[in-house]
């Protein structure tokens, strides 16, 4: 019996009647196309030329969406008693659909900054942290597998909008490819409130089941996971938003460099999925280990063979591993804290990854500007990778025994 569901005297009975299908289909559906802002440099050109802004500041922008993005997610734990959870997530969509709406009527920097980086990012954080809660609490088993699959929707997303993007940029422009988004993240959030209420999703466990207890003496298995998330999210967001430079500075073409960056992208999805799953039949701490040992083995190839063919299958290996440790992070907060604590755990620790984004993403940049090349960068990546090895293997094997104090 999953560590959650123990308690002294206490047993959690499965709901009835609610099919957590239509809340995995409503989670689909609305975080597919929210999972675009991975996707975002698909528009910095033809907004560059639309709005006759620097490069520079529209990198600020997406800076600020991984910002709100951010604080949403730390947000969303305040809003579970203040509405019912079809209300919540129809909110959200309609944010972030507001967000990129402004942003498609946009006709200078400011309008960039308030629809997209910041209702857009606002409502994207606060949605993934409401489908993870939500859904934990209609888990009763394969919780890896489902956690895996909900982490794995931003980058499947990424993924799926960046061609559509390009073909439509190029077919109608950067305008009506906006407002198109926006259109799908709003009819997307009517079709989830529609599923979340059929799936009778809440934000709060029942008074008195087992899930509806705390848990104390947590402090260092959350800094550990922080740390281990932490060190594979900055080497994996390198390669995601520097892929395709590393790869010509490896000699590499850019042609080449397009094609693997979306490879990336889709094994990263692939990765996250299967890091959730392999908690279902692995301790956290293997499956952590894992996804270090396969970057670190990455990065070490491309320091000894510098190559193009290399870079390309280092790079596809450090994105896997940071991947590996998005989903198990997801899988083992539902393994080390009961699902009634899983939006406020999960989202202290996503923000790791907003410190990552700012990191070794920078630093690779800057050692590119002195150095000429992403040697240095590399490295560093390696020994974080070797960093968090080690402290992965320091987790516990287990979650820990539920104490039968009731959260009032």
């Amino acid at each position: 019996m999953p560590p959650r569901m123990q308690a002294t005297g206490l047993i959690a009975k499965p709901p009835a009647d609610r099919p957590i299908w239509a809340a995995i289909a409503a989670a689909t559906l609305v975080n597919l196309p929210l999972g675009s802002l991975y996707a975002y440099s698909v528009f910095l050109q033809p907004l560059e030329q639309l709005l006759s802004v620097s490069r520079s500041e529209l990198s600020f922008v997406f800076a600020l969406a991984t910002i709100s993005f951010t604080v949403g997610m730390n947000a969303a734990p305040r809003f579970f008693g203040t509405g019912s959870a079809p209300m919540l997530v129809a909110l959200c969509a309609a944010s972030s659909a507001a967000g990129i709406a402004v942003a498609a009527a946009a006709t200078g920097l400011a309008g960039l900054v308030i629809g997209y980086g910041v209702l857009f990012g606002l409502g994207g954080g606060i949605a993934y942290i409401l489908f993870q809660q939500g859904v934990n609490l209609m888990l009763q088993r394969r919780s890896g597998l489902v956690n895996g699959y909900l982490v794995s929707l931003y980058p499947l997303g990424a993924m799926l909008a960046a061609p559509l993007f390009g073909l439509s940029i190029e077919a109608w422009g950067v305008r009506v490819t906006l407002a198109g988004l926006a259109i799908t993240i709003a009819l997307a959030g009517i079709a989830a409130y529609i599923l979340v209420a059929r799936a009778g999703m809440r934000l709060r466990p029942l008074a008195g089941t087992a899930d509806d207890v705390r848990v104390t003496g947590r402090h260092l298995v959350f800094w550990q996971m922080c740390a281990v998330f932490f060190l594979a999210a900055a080497a994996g967001l390198t390669v995601l938003s520097q892929a395709a430079g590393i790869i010509v500075a490896y000699g590499g073409s850019m042609a080449g460099a397009l094609a693997a960056t979306t490879a990336i992208s889709g094994a990263v999805a692939a990765a996250r999925l299967g890091g959730g799953w392999l908690v279902d039949v692995l301790p956290v701490p293997a499956v952590m280990g894992l996804a270090h040992a396969v970057a670190l083995a990455g990065a070490g190839l491309l320091t000894l063979w510098p190559g193009p063919l290399s870079a390309m299958l280092a790079l596809a290996m450090i994105g896997t591993g940071a991947g590996l440790v998005s989903g198990s992070t997801a899988a083992g907060v539902a393994t080390y804290w009961p699902a009634a604590q899983y939006g406020r755990i999960a989202s202290r620790l996503y923000i790791a990854w907003g410190v990552a984004a700012i990191s070794l993403p920078v630093l690779a940049g800057h050692l590119f500007d002195l150095t000429g090349g992403y040697h240095a960068a590399i490295v560093v990546a390696g020994c974080g990778n070797l960093a968090g090895l080690l402290v992965a293997l320091s987790l516990p094997r287990r979650g820990p025994a539920l104490t039968a104090h009731i959260a009032g």
